[in-house]
């Protein structure tokens, strides 16, 4: 009776079989999860593995590691090094596109007339150009740039058919008077009634010791205007031919950060009183170098990321003695690449009709003498007759299969 009892009483406190795996294997989990043990990794040959430690992220791999099929591997991973490399650069666009936006936004904040002149913008649709081409000018210049009007420059109807069908904006470069709205500011406010052909730089004065700061304000202006594939500077007293002009941008249109231009090197003049005389030559190093290869100032282009990389950076970037240098010292420090394209600098006849009887017909003519075409108001007819494109070749260039209608 003892044994039955006993066993009986003993029965009633035994688990399940069940159960007490159960309870096994919580009490396993539990000791693995409170000693830390539960991902460790294996030690194993050959395979590659990450960890992060304070935020950082290490790599290790088997340097002994034999690749099979070591052809398709390496094919494999020069595919995701392009991957890479196009997902980079996407997201450098969008930054740069942010960034632009944003400076934008604090410009406009600032400017209540480009505030205004931007809400006029985007009233329209906003569409692509090929090139904007701003003209250097100044107030005394009105013959000048009638010289122009009358030669390459084309006037009228025919200028907004050259920006609707082939998508080129030209204008005069122009900012203000020490006088804000005296004699001088008239004189283009009514010069603009005739032609319409000016952008003012609202925030720049004019001054000749002020170049470097036009030029850096053009560029700035004219990318937050005109979303356009290349900008370029052209002085007042140059001869263009603008469809070669057109087709010589054309060849690089593919290309990112492009500064295009006549590169020179021209001697740092430390002396004062002289001509192009600069006043910081110490930066430059010892007396009697020379300059880092930049594009001659008579006319130089450069892509649409370079003129946005200058509007973001405008109050940053500094400013030189002469405009040519400030612009490339601007992009000395970046992954640009520079062209030196000498049909952007030939001389005027002889030189330029010498060459397009040859058929090598030059994008820009000027007296490197004279920093422009000597006597430009009475000589540029002339350059014009004896160098200058086929009428027809402004139309039927083929820089406008670029063209296109942003959506």
């Amino acid at each position: 009776m003892f044994v039955k009892s006993r066993g009986e009483h003993a029965s009633k406190h035994v688990l399940p079989k069940n159960l007490a795996l159960l309870l096994c294997f919580a009490s396993f989990c539990a000791g693995m999860f409170f000693s830390n043990r539960t991902w460790m990794v294996p030690d194993a040959k050959g395979i590659p593995w990450t960890s992060r430690t304070g935020g950082k992220q290490f790599v290790d791999y088997d340097p002994n590691i034999v690749l099979k099929n070591e052809g398709n591997n390496s094919g494999d991973i020069s595919g995701s090094q392009h991957s890479i490399l196009t997902m980079d650069k996407a997201i450098s666009d969008l930054e740069i596109k942010l960034m632009a936006s944003r400076a934008e936004r604090e410009t406009i904040q600032k400017d209540p007339m480009m505030s205004e002149g931007v809400k006029n913008i985007e009233s329209t649709l906003k569409r692509k150009y090929f090139m904007v081409i701003g003209i250097n000018t100044a107030f005394s210049s009105h013959k000048r740039r009638d010289s122009v009007r009358a030669t390459w420059m084309p006037q009228a109807e025919k200028r907004k058919k050259l920006e609707e069908e082939t998508g080129i904006i030209i204008r005069f470069v122009i900012g203000h008077s020490s006088t804000s709205g005296g004699i001088l500011d008239k004189a283009i406010e009514a010069e603009e009634k005739v032609h319409g052909d000016f952008l003012r730089l609202q925030q720049h004065v004019e001054g000749y010791l002020e170049l470097s700061a036009k030029t850096k304000t053009y560029f700035a202006t004219a990318v937050s205007l005109w979303d356009a594939e290349f900008y370029v500077k052209v002085d007042d007293d140059i001869h263009v031919n603008l469809a070669t002009l057109g087709v010589t941008l054309a060849r690089h249109s593919k290309k990112p950060r492009v500064y295009i231009g006549c590169m020179k090197s021209g001697p740092v003049l430390a002396r004062k009183g002289v001509k192009y005389h600069e006043p910081e030559y110490w930066k430059f190093g010892e007396v009697g170098n020379k300059y880092f290869r930049h594009a001659t100032g008579q006319l130089y282009a450069i892509s649409k990321d370079l003129a946005t990389y200058i509007f973001i950076n405008q109050n940053v970037l500094h400013k030189y003695a002469n405009e040519d240098v400030s612009l490339g010292a601007w992009f000395i420090g970046l992954d640009v690449e520079h062209v030196d394209d000498r049909r952007l600098c030939c001389g005027t006849p002889p030189d330029c009709e010498w060459k397009a009887q040859a058929g090598n017909i030059c994008a820009a003519s000027f007296d490197w003498r004279c920093s422009g075409i000597c006597r430009s108001v009475e000589r540029i007819m002339e350059v014009h007759e004896r160098c200058g494109e086929d009428k027809n070749a402004l139309w039927s260039a083929n820089f406008v299969q670029t063209i296109r209608t942003s959506s």
